[in-house]
Parts: C-alpha cells; sequence; structure tokens
C-alpha cells in the first residue's frame, strides 16, 4: 500500500514542495516544530534509510544539504538541525528544522502556520535554490 510520502509524490495529496528531481522530493512539513521545518524524502518507498542502497543513501544526504543551505539562507535561525526518525510515515524521510533553539528539536514544540505564511516560507526557500 502507498505510504501517505507516495501520495504527495504522485500528487494524490498536496503539499507546500519546495523542490524535486527524479529521485529525491522537498516539501514543508504541515505540522512543523519551527518556521520551515521541511522533509526531504527519496521517491523510491523505503520504510528505513540504512535499507537504502548506499548510493541513493548518499544522492538524498547531498540532495538533503542542498535543501538545507537553501532554507538556511531563507529563514532566520541559528542553524539547520537534521533528525531521521521514521516512526510516523513508513517512508524514508530527512527532517530539516531551522534552529534557534533546543526545543525545536524535540517534536513537542509545534507551530502553527497559516496558507499564507506557508506559501511565504515556500516561495523564501525556493528563491534560495
Amino acid at each position: 500500500m502507498a505510504t501517505l510520502f507516495t501520495k504527495i509524490i504522485t500528487k494524490e495529496i498536496p503539499s507546500y514542495t519546495i523542490v524535486e528531481d527524479d529521485n529525491f522530493m522537498a516539501f514543508l512539513d504541515i505540522d512543523p516544530n519551527a518556521v520551515g521545518h521541511t522533509l526531504c524524502i527519496p521517491k523510491q518507498e523505503e520504510n528505513r534509510i540504512f535499507d537504502l542502497n548506499e548510493d541513493a543513501y548518499i544522492d538524498l544526504m547531498r540532495f538533503s544539504r542542498k535543501v538545507a543551505k537553501a532554507l538556511e539562507k531563507a529563514v532566520p535561525c541559528k542553524r539547520v538541525g537534521i533528525a531521521v526518525i521514521g516512526l510516523e510515515v513508513p517512508h524514508v524521510h530527512v527532517h530539516l528544522i531551522p534552529l534557534n533553539e533546543m526545543k525545536e528539536m524535540t517534536f513537542q514544540h509545534k507551530v502553527k502556520l497559516s496558507d499564507k505564511e506557508f506559501e511565504g516560507v515556500l516561495a523564501q526557500i525556493q528563491s534560495k535554490l
């Protein structure tokens, strides 16, 4: 059965897509820890990150780095944190979270954004790619 992220990839579910290529996609998390919280995923449906073949793993990290660099320029923050947890959705995903405080990495501190705010952040990040 297709995961939630596969449905985003196939456009069955809308997303605030930042960038995508043939193999990967980055989009804003709709339940963010901080403004700009982004998910980077492989288009290949895989449950665990270390089950990706080595090339796909390295390419995902390269893709995530490119997005993180744009995110860091677009959203005021001390740094961009990275986490791979994968318990919420059984599809590999890398969290990129703009950080100003440690609580933003706890996944217990959430921020609410309007559609207009999501669209503004999306445009800011895309302009830095």
